[in-house]
């Protein structure tokens, strides 16, 4: 180790200082200032109180916002009377009760034999779904028929004999039924 710092050392005094002048005091620096962040102030509460929740952020759209923002593809007064519950679907199907792997093979039936039939309105029902105890870490909407229906209408086979889907009016089952509108044969 001696011999390290007398090395240290004899570098030390061949080196040119960069500023061969030391700063004056007033020169330097003020020393930056932490900021303490400041606390939020909690609204005032009593024992007993109901907790008000101001807003939910929920970022993914819904089944039904998602239905409504889409286009429409057929006619505008026939699409208007068919929201407004007006025209009466031709077939129905109950989707009430069963699994995503007992429904699919249902649904893809019902449409193929409908389109086949020539028929233009039929209305699957899905329900709306229980609304049990979320105890996940990660949030579920109620009700997997209702979420994926929409999808299976607008994947193959289906998607080519579907012209559009729209979410049923309440005479015809409300949120928990869709309208289905089939191209013609």
């Amino acid at each position: 180790m001696p011999d390290e710092e007398e090395l240290w050392l004899r570098v030390a005094r061949t080196a040119m200082p960069l500023h061969p002048h030391p700063p004056r005091p007033a020169e330097t620096a003020a020393a930056p200032t932490v900021q303490k962040p400041q606390s939020r102030r909690l609204d005032p509460f009593h024992v007993g109180e109901k907790v008000v929740i101001k807003a939910r952020h929920d970022i993914a759209p819904t089944v039904s916002h998602w239905l409504s923002s889409a286009p429409v593809r057929m006619d505008a007064k026939t699409h208007k009377s068919m929201t407004r519950g007006k025209l009466v679907p031709e077939g129905r199907i109950d989707l009430h009760g069963m699994t995503l792997s007992e429904a699919h093979p249902e649904l893809n039936h019902f449409v193929l034999e409908a389109h086949a039939a020539g028929k233009r309105l039929v209305l699957v029902i899905t329900g709306k779904g229980r609304s049990g105890g979320d105890h996940g870490p990660i949030p579920q909407r109620p009700g997997i028929l209702k979420r994926q229906v929409p999808h299976w209408l607008a994947m193959p086979p289906l998607g080519a004999l579907v012209l559009q889907v729209t979410e049923a009016h309440l005479r015809h089952g409300g949120s928990g039924a869709y309208y289905v509108y089939l191209r013609r044969n």
